[in-house]
């Protein structure tokens, strides 16, 4: 199990560029996953990956409407 700091790092590592793919995505539920369900740390990484899903999503339906 990763600590709130690991977690915190490797979250940056993941989002620190600006990227948000699938990928990505799938990595952070994994870092989340490594949390204890009461972290706070959870909820607030939760609540954010949340937010990215929507970004990524828009952005998924922008480049479609392109084709």
């Amino acid at each position: 199990m990763l600590t709130e700091n690991e977690v915190s790092r490797s979250w940056s590592k993941i989002f620190g560029g600006g990227s948000i793919d699938s990928t990505s995505i799938d990595r952070a539920e994994q870092l989340l996953d490594g949390l204890r369900p009461e972290s706070p740390l959870r909820h607030r990484l939760t609540v954010e990956l949340e937010e990215l899903r929507k970004i990524h999503s828009k952005q998924l339906s922008m480049a479609s409407q392109d084709s």
